[in-house]
């Protein structure tokens, strides 16, 4: 008998939790679940990868079954609010696996996708709505969605809402859903502002910490590259090569940057994809989808797929460029080393992320261990390229260091610049996860 057994829950849904593999909860479940079984208003915080989504899905499902009623036309009994496409693709996937043999219907609402059909499905009214704020607020604009009866409302990732500029959505969202509701609100970092949500939509709410906001997963290897930024591109397929085949996850601030430096490592030989918003939906299911299937091994992305990305078998996470928002490098670097596996995260750092690196060590309260390189020192770091200077200079430091003498850059001699590679294998790139 599991945990899940002595939860009271509804036992048609422990048995369809047994058949999707779905044995025993995760401390983020064990805790929430049977607060939110009473009514609770529950606000969890766990680092990614942990079973959030179960973790207000279980519960949700199983209250919809214990009051079974046929939702009204155009309504919706239970809201889920993600911040992106993926995310809410995610949660759609998990919700249709736990309502498989009952009566409850989940439907999905996001943008980038043809509103007609979206319309067409809230007509009869459903029980569980997944949606993005924005693609919501357009629905509900057309008079094509009600929230008036709706008494279950979940935010996930809220933080990442905050961070997007959804706040004023939620607030012109949770306007519409009467005060008497269960609210649930789930994230793996903390930012202060995240108490005016709490203060807001929750009633007296139960707080479920399993880790401290900002932690990784305890199974991730971390390392950082100091290395010049000219210089990223050559690191990025060295270390690669190291360990073709096994599915790696890189990750870059632009749209345009992410997409030509996944054209660049096409060219290198590697089989690789992006997404980011300049794609179209289509693209971007089709390039997870083939992420998960292994046809393709290297996804590049911007923070687009920060979150919503359940894929346990990613070995790797490169930080290519650093997020300048630190909680984000968390919820990248989650994307390894899921459901217990190990992972490695690997961050390149240019003179000019050195603040970054510092805001992201100083959130996640550690020193990332150095691969190569040593850290940029403040005189270092150049504040605006000068009009006929030398700019990055020999050996991949500003300003020039000897030859020979540091990064292994394009001033170094050839056995120096071998040295170098050899000492940056030594890391957590340059070892197989298990």
């Amino acid at each position: 008998m599991s945990d899940f057994d002595m939860m009271d829950l509804p036992p048609k849904l422990v048995a369809r939790l047994k058949e999707m593999g779905i044995k025993d909860p995760t401390p983020i479940q064990k805790q929430a679940i049977p607060h939110a079984l009473n009514g609770r208003d529950v606000m969890g915080l766990a680092q990614t990868g942990t079973g959030k989504t179960a973790a207000f899905g279980v519960p949700l499902v199983a209250q919809m079954l214990e009051n079974p009623r046929k939702p009204s036309p155009r309504s919706v009994r239970a809201l889920v609010l993600a911040p992106t496409r993926e995310l809410a693709q995610q949660i759609m996937e998990h919700l249709k696996g736990y309502c498989q043999g009952t009566p409850l219907k989940a439907q999905m609402v996001v943008g980038g996708q043809n509103i007609n059909p979206q319309i067409k499905r809230l007509e009869r009214g459903v029980d569980m709505l997944v949606a993005t704020p924005g693609r919501l607020l357009d629905l509900m604009d057309r008079r094509a969605v009600r929230l008036d009866e709706t008494t279950f409302l979940v935010l996930d990732e809220a933080d990442q809402m905050l961070d997007m500029g959804f706040i004023h959505d939620l607030r012109k969202i949770s306007s519409v859903i009467p005060k008497e509701r269960q609210t649930m609100l789930f994230s793996a970092t903390m930012p202060k502002l995240m108490n005016e949500i709490a203060n807001s939509y929750l009633n007296r709410p139960i707080r479920v910490e399993v880790s401290p906001p900002g932690k990784a997963a305890d199974k991730v290897r971390q390392e950082v590259h100091f290395i010049a930024k000219a210089e990223k591109t050559s690191l990025l397929i060295e270390l690669l090569e190291q360990h073709k085949g096994e599915r790696a996850l890189v990750f870059g601030r632009t749209k345009h940057g992410s997409e030509k430096l996944m054209k660049t490592l096409v060219k290198a030989g590697f089989d690789a994809a992006s997404i980011h918003g300049n794609k179209s939906q289509g693209q971007r299911d089709r390039a997870i989808a083939g992420f998960k299937s292994g046809d393709i091994t290297v996804l590049v992305a911007t923070d687009v797929a920060a979150r919503g990305l359940d894929i346990p078998d990613v070995q790797y996470v490169y930080n290519y460029e650093l997020p300048n928002v630190p909680d984000q490098y968390v919820h990248r670097i989650g994307r390894t080393a899921r459901a217990g596996k190990d992972g490695a995260a690997v961050a390149f750092c240019a003179p000019d992320e050195m603040d970054d690196l510092k805001a992201i060590q100083k959130v996640m309260k550690l020193s990332i261990p150095v691969a190569s390189g040593r850290a940029w020192e403040s005189h270092e770091i150049p504040d605006a390229p000068k009009k006929g200077g030398r700019g990055r200079g020999r050996g991949g430091r500003p300003g020039g260091a000897p030859r020979g003498a540091g990064g292994g850059g394009e001033g170094a001699t050839k056995p120096a610049r071998n040295r170098n590679r050899r000492r940056r294998g030594g890391g957590a790139a340059g070892q197989k996860a298990a």
